[in-house]
């Protein structure tokens, strides 16, 4: 059974009962009978655009999708500090990210992709969907190789890729009340409206974004689907498909002793652990060797 929306609902009880003037306190004259006919093809309508609202994919444009991303990214410098004292190693992070993305099926976005490091231990990394990908220091000094590193970033190409982000604001609209997702859906829907509601809308976003990604995590099925994509990266890269379970065992050693972060918003690595291995198999043989010379360099200046 469908519940009438508030709207809708004193949109009826004004056309049921005869208004009474504020001045006078007399009763206004009787209105004509109540075409019934009419009033139910007021409801339909009104329950049509309700359903049509709820059921819209909000199609954002490649702009909205950056911009939004930007404002998630601002929200999270708010928490985390930049490190800036190494420029050749966030480079050096910068050119594998542009090779996993150049052999993705997404390899241009608007504005492009770009990693940056959190000048922090704790061990996380967070990705926007406009592109935005940090990577805390923790993280970097656990990894012990380029491919491990590269896991990493695949891992947060493929959330962005999925747009696993931009899913959170269709949760958004289908956890509330019927009256909140409604009128959120309908600020979506009509582009049209007041300034101030689509401010409002926008800053519910981002916060939701944020407090996933910072927080509370994707959901196990995001995570195993983003694993299995950033696989797929490695290898098409060139990169060992089996470094990311090697880079989830390390974390699996090392995050007892860094609460929060990667422990806190993401699955237990024993179960992502599993379900790599599942796959495994279907990949080519070790590369890695060529790497480590290259790897170790780097990690000489830092």
């Amino acid at each position: 059974m469908r519940v009438v929306p508030l709207f809708i609902t004193l949109c009826c009880i004004g056309l049921l009962f005869p208004a009474y003037s504020a001045a006078q306190g007399e009763k206004e004259p009787v209105q004509p009978a109540l075409d019934m006919g009419l009033l139910q093809q007021d409801l339909d309508s009104g329950f049509a655009q309700l359903d049509q609202a709820f059921n819209q994919d909000p199609e954002l444009s490649p702009e909205e999708v950056y911009y939004l991303g930007r404002a998630v990214a601002a929200n999270i410098l708010e928490q985390y500090t930049l490190y800036m004292r190494n420029p050749a190693l966030i480079e050096y992070l910068n050119l594998i990210c542009s090779a996993l993305v150049l052999n993705s099926a997404e390899p241009a976005i608007f504005n492009g992709y770009h990693v940056l490091l959190l000048d922090t231990q704790e061990i996380n990394a967070f990705a926007t969907s406009g592109g935005h990908i940090f990577i805390s220091l923790g993280l970097v000094e656990a990894a012990d190789s380029e491919d491990t590193l590269a896991a990493v970033i695949a891992h947060e190409i493929a959330h962005i890729q999925l747009r696993h982000g931009l899913a959170l604001m269709q949760n958004m609209r289908l956890t509330q009340d019927l009256s909140a997702a409604g009128a959120r859906a309908g600020d979506i829907a009509a582009r049209g409206t007041p300034q101030q509601a689509q401010s409002n809308l926008f800053a519910g976003q981002v916060r939701e974004m944020v407090n996933v990604m910072v927080v509370q995590g994707y959901s196990q099925a995001q995570e195993f689907e983003a694993d299995s994509l950033a696989m797929d990266l490695l290898v098409l890269t060139g990169y060992e498909p089996a470094s990311l379970i090697e880079i989830l065992q390390t974390l699996e050693t090392v995050q007892e002793g860094h609460p929060g972060g990667f422990a806190k918003t993401h699955p237990a690595p024993a179960l992502r652990i599993a379900k790599a291995k599942q796959t495994l198999h279907q990949y080519v043989p070790d590369t890695r060797s060529f790497r480590i010379p290259r790897y170790y360099r780097m990690r000489g200046q830092y």
